[in-house]
């Protein structure tokens, strides 16, 4: 399951124990990636925090199935299974369509964005793979070209912030050895206007 130590849900204590009953998921379970931050409880208030409000709050004006796209992506660039397998569920869930679920899955992970995606969409996942892969290249004219394809600056950031997540948790998760293991694949917080509900469904 990980590398290092957790505790888990029956033998947490105090806040904690707290914590942990805002994300619980069904039958008290906690994904592993966030209870590898049980030793150290106050780096999981900052996971949980930026990652309700990069990728599940009503605020965002791209569509949700594109956010967590791109966190597919990212993961894949980053050989991340663990996320991969989360959120790609949590993708074919939004998506309510298989076909199109498999045919976006595949073309990510065989990194080739471009038979799927055009426009912004596309625009969006070459960003986030500079972003992931070569960051130190990025300069100013990169953002004009999203601004061409239509993007606002506020959803380039939504953008930004996602792939930045998703870089963060992946390195996260393959530093510790974390694993699928007892986890209920593809829950996730409830999408609302309250940053404070973590709750996983």
């Amino acid at each position: 399951m990980s590398w290092i130590k957790k505790i888990a849900y029956h033998e947490a204590t105090g806040e904690l124990k707290k914590m942990y009953d805002r994300i619980k998921g069904p039958n008290n379970s906690i994904d592993n990636v966030l209870s590898i931050h049980s030793l150290r409880p106050h780096t999981l208030v900052g996971h949980m925090g930026l990652y309700k409000n990069v990728l599940h709050n009503i605020n965002n004006t791209l569509p949700k199935w594109y956010l967590e796209t791109l966190g597919v992506y990212v993961s894949h660039l980053n050989h991340c299974n663990y996320c991969v397998d989360h959120h790609a569920a949590g993708l074919k869930r939004l998506l309510k369509d298989d076909v199109k679920f498999e045919e976006i899955k595949s073309c990510l992970l065989q990194d080739e964005v471009q038979l799927h995606f055009k426009y912004q969409y596309l625009a969006g996942l070459k960003y986030a793979k500079q972003l992931t892969l070569a960051h130190h290249t990025i300069v100013e004219s990169d953002i004009h070209k999203l601004r061409e394809q239509n993007l606002t600056d506020g959803e380039i950031l939504e953008i930004n912030q996602v792939v930045s997540y998703f870089n963060y948790v992946n390195r996260t998760v393959i530093g510790l050895g974390v694993t699928t293991e007892g986890d209920i694949i593809g829950l996730s917080p409830n999408e609302d206007g309250n940053a404070e509900n973590w709750n996983h469904s």
